[in-house]
This record gives C-alpha cells, sequence and structure tokens, in this order.
C-alpha cells in the first residue's frame, strides 16, 4: 500500500472516530420552531408584544416573549394569532433569543396574511402568520424574542 493511500486511510479513520464521539448538536445544526400570538398599533412608533413556544428538533423548549417596537410611515391596529417563525443556524435553544433587525411595507384590512425574514447577526429568522386588524405604511423595527 503506498504511503499516499495508508495517509488517505487514516484520515477517514479519523474522521469515523470523531463522528462516532462527537456530540450530537454540532453548532447550527438544530431546528428550532416558534409558535406565537401577538397584537399590536401603530401611529409613526410601532408597537406589538405577546408569547410563544420556541420547540427544537433536540427536545429543548422554551416558553418567550416576543415584541416588536420601531417606527416609520405607519399606522394600523393589528392581532396575529398562531403566528409561526422558523429559525436557522441555531446550536442551542438559547441562541434564539435577543433582537432581530426587520425592515417591512404593509397594507392589509381585517383578515390579511405576513411574511418576513430577518437576522440577529448569526440566527436567521423567517416568520409567518394570519393577522385581523388594518394596516399601512412603511417601519423600521426590532423584533424581540426573551425568556419568560
Amino acid at each position: 500500500m503506498s504511503s499516499i493511500a495508508r495517509s488517505l486511510r487514516l484520515v477517514a479513520l479519523a474522521s469515523a472516530a470523531s463522528f462516532a464521539f462527537a456530540p450530537s448538536a454540532q453548532a447550527g445544526d438544530l431546528t428550532c420552531k416558534m409558535s406565537f400570538d401577538m397584537a399590536g398599533w401603530s401611529a409613526f412608533y410601532k408597537t406589538a408584544s405577546g408569547t410563544g413556544t420556541v420547540r427544537c428538533s433536540n427536545g429543548q423548549s422554551m416558553s418567550v416573549k416576543v415584541a416588536a417596537k420601531g417606527g416609520g410611515v405607519t399606522f394600523g391596529k393589528n392581532r396575529i394569532r398562531n403566528g409561526f417563525g422558523e429559525f436557522a443556524n441555531v446550536g442551542d435553544i438559547r441562541d434564539v433569543l435577543g433582537s432581530y433587525a426587520t425592515a417591512e411595507a404593509h397594507a392589509g384590512t381585517v383578515k390579511s396574511a405576513s411574511a418576513q425574514a430577518m437576522t440577529n447577526g448569526k440566527v436567521s429568522l423567517a416568520l409567518s402568520g394570519k393577522g385581523e386588524g388594518w394596516n399601512l405604511g412603511v417601519a423600521f423595527s426590532r423584533f424581540t424574542i426573551e425568556a419568560r
């Protein structure tokens, strides 16, 4: 066996051994999802708050408070029930906590649907939900998730 083949075989064996003894969730490997309800209003200043639950593929779960605050040219009052969020690049459930930057344009009356993508640096969050109320405008805001 040539020295190159021996080296490749040793690298393959070392890699296999490291996977066998590695923790099951490497950084960024978890799938975490959030369900939430929130309500709020806007008149140049935008505010909304609510509660939810984050559940991850490793069995961890956490009750959370959610809030959106910001400003812009925006007017309205709305409520989201059964909102859904999906996180990317999560290594531990606590990685989802913090503030996410978001910009949005919105218009809706009575029943509406919304979707947003945002990031807090490392972790990304995609939100979707159906709501009630009315709104119109453009806003720049911060979406915050805290442990409850």
